[in-house]
C-alpha cells in the first residue's frame, strides 16, 4: 500500500493527510487494521498545528511545530514527503499573500514526484502549461477558469491559495478579493483576514470608493486588535 493515493482528494487535503494510508485511518476505531507508525501520527499533528498557529498569526508556534514535523520526517529517510510537508508551509504562506521562494521544497525538488513540482511551480506563479494537467482537479480549474472555479473550490484553504496564487499574477478581481476575504472572516484565520483585507483597502480607494475602503479599516482596526491583544 502506498502511503496515500490522493488522485480524488483536494490537493491542500492530499498533501496534509499524506501520512497516514487512507484505510487505516477509516478502520483503525473499528477493526484489527494496524495503527500508523508513531511518526506518521506526530508528523501529522504537528503540521496541522504548525499551518493553524500561522493562519492565526502566530508565527513561533508555527516554526516550533513544523520543525518537530521536519523531524519526524527525517526519521523516515523519504524526500519525497519531505518535499510535500514543505508544500504544506509554503501554500499556507501564498494563501496569506506571502509571496517569497519555497526554499525548503527546493532543497527535496530533485526527490519529488512531477505532480509536487508542479504544485510548487504554480505556487510561485510559473507553472509551465504542459505542466498544468499534473495539477489537482480544483487548481487546474482555477488556473484554466479564474474566478468562478476558485469560488467553486469547497475546502477553504485550498480556495484561498488559488486566489493567491491568481493575485500573484495579477488577475485577481474585486469579487475574488471579497470572496477570499470572507473565507478568511468564516475560518478566524486573522493573518489571512489582514492581508487580505489590506488588499480590498487598496482596491477601495483606488476606485473612489471612500464608503467602502471606511468599512475595511473598521474591518482591519477590529482584526489588528484582536491580534495585538491575544499575543
Amino acid at each position: 500500500m502506498t502511503v496515500f493515493d490522493g488522485r480524488h482528494l483536494p490537493y491542500w487535503r492530499l498533501i496534509r493527510t499524506f501520512f497516514t494510508a487512507s484505510a487505516a485511518v477509516l478502520l483503525v476505531a473499528c477493526s484489527s487494521a494496524p495503527r500508523p507508525a508513531d511518526w506518521q501520527l506526530e508528523a501529522r499533528r504537528a503540521l496541522d498545528r504548525a499551518v493553524a498557529a500561522y493562519l492565526e498569526g502566530n508565527s513561533r508556534v508555527e516554526a516550533m511545530e513544523f520543525e518537530r514535523a521536519r523531524a519526524q520526517i527525517a526519521s523516515t529517510g523519504r524526500v519525497d514527503l519531505a518535499a510535500r510537508a514543505e508544500l504544506v508551509h509554503c501554500a499556507s504562506h501564498v494563501a496569506s499573500l506571502v509571496f517569497e521562494p519555497c526554499t525548503g521544497f527546493e532543497r527535496w525538488r530533485q526527490g519529488a514526484e512531477p505532480a509536487e513540482r508542479a504544485y510548487a511551480d504554480y505556487l510561485a506563479g510559473r507553472l509551465r502549461p504542459a505542466d498544468a494537467g499534473l495539477l489537482p482537479a480544483p487548481q487546474k480549474s482555477a488556473a484554466a477558469g479564474g474566478e468562478a472555479a476558485i469560488s467553486g473550490i469547497a475546502e477553504p484553504l485550498s480556495r484561498l491559495v488559488a486566489a493567491g496564487v491568481a493575485l500573484q499574477a495579477g488577475q485577481a478581481t474585486a469579487p475574488l478579493i471579497a470572496l477570499a476575504v470572507e473565507t478568511a472572516s468564516a475560518q478566524g484565520w486573522r493573518r489571512p483576514l489582514l492581508a487580505w483585507l489590506g488588499v480590498q483597502l487598496v482596491w477601495a480607494e483606488k476606485n473612489g470608493l471612500p464608503l467602502e475602503a471606511e468599512g475595511v479599516r473598521r474591518r482591519l482596526a477590529l482584526a489588528q486588535g484582536s491580534a495585538q491583544g491575544g499575543r
